[in-house]
């Protein structure tokens, strides 16, 4: 986990997905597992579902602001800007799962005919799910079910089955694409490539003159990029992608608080941990004692198959 994190070669994050042999990701969590309640801005190729078990919070997709409360979700289409947050800092529990379209191409024609046309739509950057639209509700409903039945022995064709199910539904209901509105989002690929550059360099000092000229950009352009992609400035932006970094760090290794602090880019334990507890309510040692330490999660095809047999 030290070091940057893994890019792919456009930019976007690579995710760490659930099983060794498939690229699935299937999770829930709850939102005060984050520093002061907002998950990290991210972007992917992939695309991300969620839907919400209990609580509220609100989504940010490039720049406009949803909220989702209990029975409602979302899904983000590919290389679309997002993350959750709460501003009120209440709790909220959520299922969380990346999936590539592309694992829905077993023939090349899948993709021409109904895959791309919709990662590419430039009129779904999202899809709300509501409870009172039947397909929507039936796409959460399916995204529960991936969670339910992540770890029986047939779980990668259960999540492969669910998912086509749920594209068929997201590609039967989406707009016509208009071709007028495809212009390039300037913007958006400006705010990626200063993010990207945070991931590749966040263990090292890092100025807002460093981000800016990422983005071949101002420091005064910069500044209102972030405030409205992420409702927050750069460098709070750097220091909570820090953080996150370090919350990982603190719950699978038995690492130092010192030396994971210098280790994501703070230049010392004692502004790290006061950054941590203002951001978190809690000290870096109190955190790892209260939130018992994770596990590898990657399960391997064989390990399921020896679960089962054991229930």
């Amino acid at each position: 986990m030290n070091g940057a994190i893994e890019l792919t070669d456009n930019k976007s994050e690579k995710i760490d997905y659930d099983y060794s042999d498939y690229p699935f990701y299937v999770r829930k969590n709850i939102l005060s597992h984050y520093p002061d309640f907002r998950a990290p801005n991210h972007w992917h190729d992939a695309v991300e579902l969620t839907a919400v078990i209990s609580g509220e919070m609100d989504y940010n997709v490039n720049g406009r602001t949803l909220h989702m409360r209990s029975e409602e979700g979302i899904v983000v289409n590919s290389g679309q800007m997002h993350f959750g947050y709460s501003e009120q800092k209440t709790e909220c529990e959520f299922v969380c799962i990346i999936l590539h379209p592309m694992v829905l191409c077993s023939i090349p024609s899948f993709g021409h005919d109904f895959i791309h046309p919709f990662i590419s739509n430039a009129q779904v950057p999202y899809v709300s799910l509501s409870p009172n639209c039947l397909w929507q509700k039936e796409i959460y409903d399916r995204i529960i079910s991936i969670y339910k039945n992540r770890q029986t022995e047939t779980a990668p064709l259960r999540i492969l089955s669910e998912f086509s199910a749920i594209w068929t539904l997201l590609y039967e209901n989406m707009p016509s694409d208009d071709q007028k509105k495809r212009r390039r989002n300037r913007d958006l690929f400006i705010v990626k490539d200063m993010v990207s550059f945070i991931q590749n360099n966040y263990t090292e000092k890092i100025t807002l003159s460093d981000i800016a000229r990422s983005g071949s950009v101002g420091e005064s352009k910069c500044y209102k990029l972030f405030l409205k992609y992420f409702s927050q400035s750069p460098n709070v932006y750097l220091n909570q992608y820090r953080l996150n970094k370090s919350i990982v760090l603190l719950q699978t290794t038995d690492m130092p608080v010192i030396e994971i602090a210098l280790s994501v880019g703070f230049s010392g334990a004692s502004y790290f941990s006061e950054t941590f507890r203002k951001w978190t309510g809690k000290s870096p040692t109190r955190f790892r004692r209260d939130f018992p330490r994770i596990q590898e999660q990657r399960v391997p095809l064989a390990e399921l198959s020896r679960r089962a047999r054991s229930l």
